[in-house]
């Protein structure tokens, strides 16, 4: 059986792929990222341990059974350091500006719903946030509308945010972070979507131009002619996460457009049927602005559902590394090679490939010929890009055990 390419993906005829097992239904239970775990991740992406009491050591309760019963009410309260553990509930237009450093927001007892009905911080969102070292666990983000239409369930403007199983519902932006090279942000395990229809300034997930982002088991769907997920920063790791447009009206994606170094590791990758924009993936669309520019697509699933056809990835010629490896893709036969490209064992896939395409299923058929043709492909500033876990839907990740034989795609079990 011949190999992976250097020139162009494999094409495999659909009749090697029939005849196998049905899929499987145990999705489990939602599992992050644990300390310790082997997945061979930099410090700066691992999770923090959550530390009862932050800093200070103090906890303060919010909620209705509370002397505290608002967000509002505890951000003009609260100490850097603080814990907040806010009661499960919904609080209807209760927005807040955050600016305490070693800040921790956790819900308890169930989530905490942020539903804005009209409300808004600083004209900009639900919460803005500005400190360092900041985590919210737990909370849903509804209906951030702000007069200038570009409101957001959470608005980044300095500091650093760890954001741990939140969603983002019907908001103008799901989370909007502003242009300061010091910001770090680290999405672990959150829901973004489905975003309120605008005027493409609707994006599920827009990052400015800061120093880190870090994206891992998050789940990205129905955007409406913004991006699903847009980042400008230095430094993009986006490991293991879903993004599927389904029947959305995303334009990207998946967008870094001014460039900088994306790692783009074990994500599925999806376009729907109804997307106006020809492109999945975008580099460096709007010019190259970071000192290094380099694309590292490894081990993606990507499926193009456009009834047109669609392109997989619009890439800026001056960047300095351009390395696609281990890819499956489905829809056209077509990714062109470039001279400065690192580009080999991708390959071409029809819809029957993967156990079951139309709910969202791509991992490979079990019999498939492709398993086991994956390579090694090397690592990025001491990142390993061999993946050690696999997304898990809803929002969770899974173990790749030793010794699986290593794929292309997404999925390795």
């Amino acid at each position: 059986m011949p190999s992976g390419s250097s020139r162009s993906p494999l094409s495999l005829p659909a009749s090697l792929e029939s005849g196998l097992r049905e899929p499987r239904t145990d999705i489990g239970r939602r599992r992050l990222l644990q300390a310790g775990a082997a997945v061979a991740l930099p410090p700066w992406l691992l999770p923090v341990q959550a530390q009862r009491g932050g800093a200070s050591g103090a906890v303060m309760h919010v909620g209705p059974d509370h002397p505290v019963k608002t967000l509002a009410a505890a951000a003009s309260q609260a100490k850097p350091g603080m814990t907040i553990e806010v009661q499960a509930g919904d609080y209807i237009g209760d927005v807040a500006v955050w600016p305490q450093d070693d800040l921790t927001l956790r819900a308890v007892g169930g989530r905490a719903r942020m539903l804005a009905k009209g409300a808004h911080a600083q004209g900009k969102g639900i919460f803005v946030t500005t400190g360092k070292r900041m985590t919210i666990e737990g909370f849903d983000f509804v209906g951030a509308r702000v007069p200038d239409r570009n409101g957001a369930g959470i608005r980044l403007e300095r500091g650093s945010l760890t954001l741990r199983d939140c969603r983002f519902q019907d908001n103008e932006n799901g989370l909007l972070a502003g242009n300061d090279g010091s910001i770090e942000l680290r999405i672990d395990g959150c829901d973004f979507g489905a975003i309120a229809p605008g005027e493409g300034r609707t994006h599920n997930c827009y990052v400015g131009a800061i120093g880190k982002l870090s994206v891992v088991a998050s789940y990205f769907h129905h955007g409406a002619s913004g991006h699903l997920l847009k980042s400008r920063a230095a430094m993009n790791h986006i490991f293991y996460n879903r993004l599927t447009d389904e029947t959305g009206r995303a334009s990207f994606e998946l967008e870094f457009p001014n460039g900088g170094v994306a790692l783009v590791m074990g994500n599925v990758i999806q376009q729907s049927p109804s997307s106006e924009n020809y492109h999945l993936i975008a580099y460096g669309s709007e010019g190259l602005s970071n000192r290094r520019n380099e694309l590292h697509l490894i081990n993606n699933t990507l499926v193009d559902r456009r009834q047109a056809g669609g392109v997989y990835l619009r890439m800026a010629q001056q960047a300095q590394k351009l390395r696609l490896i281990n890819n499956l893709l489905c829809g056209k036969h077509e990714l062109p090679a470039g001279p400065d490209r690192e580009q080999h064992h991708n390959y071409f896939v029809e819809l029957d490939s993967f156990v079951d395409a139309d709910r969202y299923d791509f991992r490979l058929r079990p019999e498939s010929p492709l398993i086991g043709r994956a390579v090694d492909a090397g690592a990025v500033d001491g990142q390993a890009l061999k993946p050690a876990m696999q997304y898990q839907h809803p929002c969770g990740l899974k173990d790749v055990p030793a010794g699986t034989a290593y794929s292309p795609g997404a999925f390795q079990v």
